[in-house]
């Protein structure tokens, strides 16, 4: 059992990371001690990561106990950044957290001098002083080289800034300088955020926190009309929106609603969000109320501009219009995409495989993918009465009785614990198996349209051919109305 996390008053007390529990103990016979729950610090990490997105998008999880925040280009936004620098650690102060930070030029010399240094701004030229009295832990070094660098008498940075490259390539390999490089900013390092930079966002900063429905949504119309100039510039319109909400304490929560058609209306977007929140599933927890409310496109596609009716309605419906885009879109919105559902052929020729559902709004309005302009998805079933509207997944097995060889129809079946007496027949349809998927030893389907004495139809297949090696199954695979 050692120490993992010290409080600053433990820390002037003398104790040290990695100390025994046991030997601090002993020490401070007092001291308050709690078990470490690393899943717990990394979900605290996220929820703070998400919190650090008022001050930029690009926001990375340094584990195990930082944030990197590329703040190129926003620093004017908050006076400078000394005055960014002191916002936050007064802000995340007010949250019951202990932060150190520093701005440099490079990731890698921020994260030295916020762990091993006194932290703050390091201006432009200043980094290879910086980092000359840190540690050589700083540079992110493995612990093998860290200790063969003491043993060299080489602790601090400062004595590896002047030495000669190539004997340290040598004796401790390329990592050593590149680390260094980067620190100094010779050498570039990329950051991933963690979520994806919207490429259109507006946001309200609120002077007193909020904490009804109503209120919220009477802001989304306005976010989007402040947008809108962006979605022209690019020519194109929304199709999946996220709307952020900066609670007090350091929550966010994000609710998210998409469209089915690239869309641009602010009363749209604010419908949208209306049904989103009306969905029971939907638990908005205000808390103490939320101070910031942003609203994202995630997703935006071409935008076709058309010329309004002479009766005034446009080409994109308004919330109160009944459309089937704005249907389809609420209802989405309301209970989720897969509420509603439309077949659709895929390219496959067993039935099982031949139609898939989709979300109504993608596959009657959204742009067809990889077919040619004009041609739409053909009805499911072009011929009803050739195919049943229910099918079996998987098919049922069943057992047929006196089937005619080697090609014809059973005289009856009993399927279910039921005898069906077969009255009339049709068939059979040969469907050939797609050995590609299937293999090579995939059998062949003769598919029958049978009628029993009590006139329910039913389509069945034989599995198989007859023959000397093996008797072929027999599966009900649908129903005729």
């Amino acid at each position: 059992m050692a120490l993992t996390g010290l409080s600053p008053s433990a820390a002037a007390r003398g104790l040290r990371l990695g100390q025994p529990l046991a030997e601090a103990r002993a020490l401070f016979p007092g001291l308050d001690v709690r078990q470490e729950d690393a899943a717990a610090d990394r979900q605290w990490l996220e929820q703070l990561a998400d919190w650090c997105d008022r001050y930029t998008p690009l926001v990375a999880c340094d584990r195990p106990d930082g944030l990197l925040l590329d703040i190129t280009g926003c620093a004017h936004l908050f006076g400078g950044e000394a005055s960014l620098l002191a916002q936050v650690l007064r802000e995340i102060g007010a949250l019951g957290l202990h932060a150190k930070a520093a701005i440099a030029d490079s990731a890698a010399l921020a994260g030295a001098v916020a762990r091993f240094g006194p932290g703050g701004v390091i201006a432009p030229g200043e980094g290879r002083a910086a980092l000359a009295p840190l540690p050589v832990a700083a540079l992110r070094l493995e612990a093998g080289v860290v200790t063969a660098l003491h043993k060299l008498g080489l602790r601090q940075i400062g004595a590896l800034l002047d030495a000669p490259r190539a004997p340290l390539v040598r004796r401790f390999g390329p990592d050593l300088l590149r680390r260094l490089d980067q620190a100094l900013g010779a050498q570039g390092e990329p950051i991933s955020p963690r979520r994806p930079v919207a490429p259109v966002s507006a946001e309200r900063r609120l002077l007193t926190s909020i904490d009804t429905v109503e209120t919220i949504l009477s802001l989304v119309a306005p976010l989007a009309e402040a947008f809108l100039p962006q979605l022209e510039e690019r020519g194109t319109g929304g199709r999946l929106f996220e709307l952020v909400l900066f609670r007090v304490d350091g929550i966010v929560l994000r609710l998210s609603a998409g469209t089915s058609a690239p869309l641009r209306s602010p009363a749209r977007i604010a419908a949208l969000f209306s049904a989103r929140l009306a969905n029971p599933q939907t638990v908005l927890d205000a808390g103490f109320g939320f101070e910031i409310v942003r609203l994202n496109v995630l997703h935006d596609g071409p935008y076709k501009t058309e010329q309004g009716r002479l009766q005034g309605a446009s080409g994109e419906a308004e919330a109160g219009e009944l459309s089937l885009g704005a249907f389809l879109d609420s209802i989405a919105a309301r209970f989720g995409d897969h509420f509603l559902l439309v077949g659709t052929h895929r390219e496959s020729h067993l039935p099982e495989r031949a139609v898939e559902t989709l979300p109504a709004a993608r596959a009657l309005l959204a742009p067809a993918q990889g077919r040619a302009a004009g041609q739409t998805l053909s009805p499911v079933f072009a011929r009803p009465h050739r195919r049943p509207i229910r099918l079996l997944d998987p098919p049922e097995l069943m057992e047929a009785f006196a089937a005619e060889v080697p090609d014809g129809p059973p005289a009856a079946f009993r399927w279910r614990r039921l005898r069906h007496q077969v009255r009339h027949a049709e068939g059979p349809e040969r469907i050939a198996p797609e050995w590609w998927r299937d293999g090579q030893g995939a059998a062949t389907r003769d598919y029958f349209r049978v009628e029993d004495e009590e006139g329910y139809r039913f389509w069945i297949f034989r599995d198989g051919f007859y023959d000397a090696a093996h008797l072929p199954r027999w599966y009900m695979h649908g129903f005729f109305a």
